[in-house]
């Protein structure tokens, strides 16, 4: 698997991003926009920027929105097989891990790392999850279940690198101040981490 993680949007390596999808299609992820209270219209409008900013590259994008598929592992199974890349939005880490386990994007993915032809994207959260632990986050993001069919917090990312994804570092974003206090916690907790600005991505091939 390759990974391409911004810390917002779709990064400043567009070209970069355009060559790494392999069959010229990319699924877009929203869930980790599905935390409590989220406003309607404001969720509509970003996943319309998104994936109008992944069809300015020439990509054919697809909405994937995981709760279609709670239950429902094999059918999603085969939809990313289909099309080979998936870019998830920002949002709230602790929905997402949700989100992935009732669909079983979790165990899909796992399957799917030593597949080199098939790309992993997305910004803020969609990076955070991969770490080995969501406890850091808790600063920034609410702890979140908005999914009946899944009351638990789950605490463990999905251990894919092992540091701690930090967007939003030293950048004009509401979150950059508690951001220095998640960079603190692995500090005092030595936890690997790497803190990137709006704009940068980390491309692992």
């Amino acid at each position: 698997m390759k990974y391409y993680l911004s810390s917002y949007e779709i990064g400043n390596e567009t070209e970069k991003l355009k060559n790494l999808v392999p069959k010229g299609k990319i699924g877009y992820i929203p869930n980790a926009g599905d935390f409590t209270g989220a406003d309607p219209e404001r969720r509509a409008k970003r996943n319309e920027k998104d994936m109008g900013s992944l069809r300015e590259l020439g990509l054919e994008v697809e909405m994937v929105n995981l709760q279609n598929y709670f239950g429902k592992t094999d059918e999603l199974k085969k939809k990313l097989d289909e099309i080979g890349a998936i870019f998830i939005s920002g949002g709230n880490v602790f929905v997402l891990r949700q989100a992935m386990k009732l669909s079983g994007l979790d165990d899909i993915l796992k399957e799917l790392r030593d597949q080199k032809d098939f790309l992993y994207a997305g910004y803020s959260a969609a990076g955070c999850v991969l770490t080995p632990n969501l406890k850091a986050y808790e600063i920034v993001d609410k702890v979140d279940t908005p999914y009946p069919e899944e009351t638990e917090v789950i605490w463990d990312g999905l251990n894919f690198v092992d540091f701690a994804f930090m967007p939003h570092w030293d950048s004009d974003h509401p979150e950059s101040a508690d951001i220095e206090k998640e960079i603190a916690y692995c500090k005092d907790n030595n936890i690997p981490y790497k803190a990137i600005r709006d704009g940068e991505v980390i491309i692992i091939e």
